[in-house]
């Protein structure tokens, strides 16, 4: 089956053309035939890439005003001479990321009227991206009016935490009232990994207590006991947490009522100062970007070397907390682009677990690049992976079961 995976943002489309079968999944033979992106929608001077697999990545500009312009020439590429396509209509399906499921989506699911209207009705607990996630539902509706669309929910996989793990100390009537809890997100992410973890394994990921690090300009941990997610660190929105490329992670509550009541900028401002101005940027007073923070650190930069040791600590610290509440774990896996890339932070993480028994082989940690592939040494216990992760791939298979089972 031919599957387009969507992941559409406020201003960004990210797209990838994936064949997939049952015979496919089972074997993990499933493949991107093609990837692209679009930036700055709405602009004269939006950002277009492509590339065919095993191919070189064109960029172009172009005047690209709306998403639904954006996905036209999404399509423009894919049947361009060389890519995939013939016509648009060989596309069966569609997968959608869509940031919130709310409590009424524990799993993936083939896009019909309720749907729609369950996923515009909990676009108040996520306004930042559900809204936007949907632009993409619309406009490949009217594009491939004969294709099945299949929304894949971050939040879906932790579904499963427990109600002491998901409730504030809060009213409950904020919960019961307003639904304000623990929902988490990144959850295809650590759903993908746990699975390939198993996978490589040759084991069931129900058999497997499991510890999974989404390290990228987002980040968030899980812990997953016997395949199901328990705790996670995000909460009612993804700033919770970890330290993070901008954003700030765990503040106390009477710190950001400070901020609200002692400046001038209000809640709008301080919203804008949590999400995009703190983090390992808001730190340093500059980047987010870990690979700069590195060279700085070591350069004897003061504030890049805070940043990170601030982002290291947190993690050690959830990694710690998570150990206690899984009782064991087989396995610590880092993924996204600073865990599958950034050996010195695996590494300080590490050096911070040695107590709790975990032991990093320092060569092989150095030598793994964003590739499969245990970086502990035989004696740690648990185990340290990396494990690059594939949400776009798992979209397209959920997209592919859905519409099988539909």
């Amino acid at each position: 089956m031919l599957i387009l995976v969507l992941n559409c943002g406020s201003s960004s489309l990210k797209y990838q053309l994936i064949v997939t079968s049952a015979e496919q999944i089972a074997g993990n033979s499933d493949r991107a035939l093609a990837q692209g992106a679009v930036e700055r929608i709405g602009f004269e001077d939006a950002v277009c890439t492509f590339q065919v697999a095993g191919g070189e990545k064109q960029t172009k500009t172009a005047a690209i005003l709306r998403h639904k312009d954006a996905i036209q020439t999404a399509f423009d590429r894919l049947t361009a001479p060389g890519s995939p396509l013939k016509n648009i209509q060989q596309i069966e399906a569609v997968g959608h990321r869509i940031v919130h499921g709310g409590e009424t989506f524990t799993e993936s699911v083939l896009i019909d009227d309720q749907v729609l209207r369950e996923i515009v009705r909990v676009s108040d607990l996520a306004p930042l991206h559900n809204p936007h996630n949907l632009k993409g539902y619309y406009a490949s509706r009217a594009l491939l009016p004969a294709a099945k669309q299949v929304a894949v929910f971050d939040t879906a996989f932790h579904q499963t935490l427990p109600r002491w793990a998901f409730l504030y100390g809060l009213p409950y009537g904020y919960y019961t009232r307003d639904k304000l809890r623990r929902y988490g997100f990144h959850g295809t992410s650590h759903r993908y990994v746990s699975w390939r973890y198993a996978d490589l394994q040759k084991t069931k990921r129900d058999q497997l207590n499991l510890i999974t690090c989404h390290l990228g300009n987002g980040c968030s941990i899980c812990a997953i006991d016997h395949g199901k997610s328990i705790d996670t660190s995000m909460g009612f929105t993804p700033m919770d947490g970890l330290l993070m490329g901008t954003r700030s992670g765990d503040v106390d509550p009477g710190a950001v009522l400070y901020i609200v009541n002692s400046d001038p900028m209000g809640v709008h401002g301080t919203e804008v100062l949590l999400n995009q101005n703190s983090g390992l940027a808001g730190i340093s007073g500059g980047t987010s970007d870990m690979r700069d923070l590195l060279k700085k650190r070591d350069a004897g930069d003061e504030r890049a070397k805070d940043a990170i040791d601030v982002f290291c600590y947190r993690l050690v610290k959830y990694i710690g907390a998570y150990l206690t509440v899984l009782g064991s774990a087989e396995a610590i896996i880092f993924a996204g682009g600073i865990g599958e890339n950034a050996a010195a932070i695996r590494e300080q993480v590490c050096r911070g677990l040695r107590s709790l028994g975990v032991s990093l082989d320092v060569d092989a940690n150095n030598a793994n690049h964003a590739h499969e592939g245990c970086i502990s040494t035989s004696s740690s216990k648990p185990q340290v992976w990396v494990v690059p992760t594939d949400e776009e791939l798992l979209i397209a298979r959920d997209t592919f079961r859905c519409v099988s089972k539909g």
